[in-house]
């Protein structure tokens, strides 16, 4: 793709008026990855050890597909491309805390077993993660209220793996604002098809180069001057009974409708759009992701298979006021959780 440079400003993708905007069986999985909130430190274990048998070391990664309906499809798709959004967010701004070959969430226990990951957020985060772990554990992230788990796949450039410059976490009030309520403590999304075999198959994600206009679900060749941006979409709804699932996303959903669109009946409490803005200090070719192809995992994985995780651990009264203060009262709100802008 040519790439324009973008004659308004050096970065438009973060001018404010754009930014508010997978031995047991499956009936024991299902009902070890659902728990009550005042269960969760056992429930994360449990669901997640179940969760670690039914894959096994040696499966397939099957799990880390993410294949949409077509009714999701579109509204992740249109959720993307909506209208922006004056006000209604709060952000967190983090650094990578390194990268290594765990994964909490869809490999739980298995420390080594799954691709390469960059990590971000708690620095604790490990293959044994769980809500207590995270909790007693510090954040690479501004604000320190949110002790949160984040990760995704590591770039490679030539082969040679590159952490990511800044990280950048919004929190979105796109999805009937007015009632959004906070993600639950422990609640745990993954988001993104790590499998995808074409870009349409991953609507989630985009690729961009600061200061252009353009984007693609794959990778693009950043000119001199510029640096590659990824952005990861997460859904704004959440079913209001499940911490996890055993695939790890039939608990969420996207909302219908784009901006200020609503949940559907089967995932009905709004939450925050969260979106990560992941900033590498990579211009030019040569790119590739951690991944897992037929099974194997690998570092030359194409761009259109971007994926993300997040587990919340966040204060839970800060988390509460920020929602409310600033997605729902409609403010553009800084690290601190305080108005910047209405």
């Amino acid at each position: 793709m040519r790439l324009t440079p973008w004659r308004g400003s050096a970065d438009p993708t973060r001018r404010p008026h754009l930014r508010r905007l997978g031995a047991l069986t499956l009936a024991l999985a299902t009902l070890l990855a659902v728990g009550s909130l005042a269960e969760q430190g056992t429930v994360d274990a449990r669901a997640a050890t179940a969760d670690t048998r039914a894959a096994g070391a040696g499966g397939d990664h099957a799990d880390h597909a993410y294949v949409l309906s077509p009714e999701q499809e579109a509204a992740a798709r249109e959720l993307r491309a909506a209208a922006p959004v004056r006000g209604s967010e709060f952000r967190a701004d983090c650094t990578s805390k390194g990268r290594a070959l765990d994964d909490p969430i869809v490999r739980w226990g298995q420390a080594g077993a799954s691709h390469m990951h960059e990590f971000f957020g708690n620095r604790t985060t490990d293959a044994y993660s769980t809500l207590q772990s995270l909790d007693n554990g510090t954040t690479t992230c501004n604000p320190s209220a949110d002790l949160s788990a984040y990760w995704v796949p590591t770039l490679y450039q030539n082969g040679v793996a590159k952490a990511p410059e800044h990280v950048t976490v919004y929190y979105q009030g796109l999805t009937d604002r007015l009632n959004v309520k906070p993600h639950p403590r422990g609640l745990k999304i993954v988001v993104g098809n790590a499998l995808a075999t074409s870009p349409d198959q991953n609507p989630a994600a985009r690729w961009s180069c600061r200061g252009y206009p353009q984007s693609s679900p794959d990778f693009l060749s950043c000119p001199a001057g510029s640096k590659l941006e990824t952005y990861l979409d997460f859904p704004t709804c959440w079913d209001g009974k499940n911490l996890d699932s055993p695939d790890h996303k039939s608990h969420m959903a996207f909302g219908i409708g784009g901006v200020g669109g609503y949940c559907p009946a089967s995932h009905p409490v709004p939450v925050p759009r969260l979106e990560l803005l992941i900033t590498y200090p990579v211009t030019g070719g040569g790119l590739s992701l951690g991944g897992t192809r037929n099974g194997v995992n690998v570092t030359n994985a194409p761009g259109y298979t971007f994926h993300g995780d997040f587990f919340n651990a966040w204060n839970e009264a800060e988390l509460k006021r920020r929602v409310d203060g600033c997605i729902v009262a409609g403010y553009i709100c800084g690290n601190d959780g305080n108005p910047i802008q209405q």
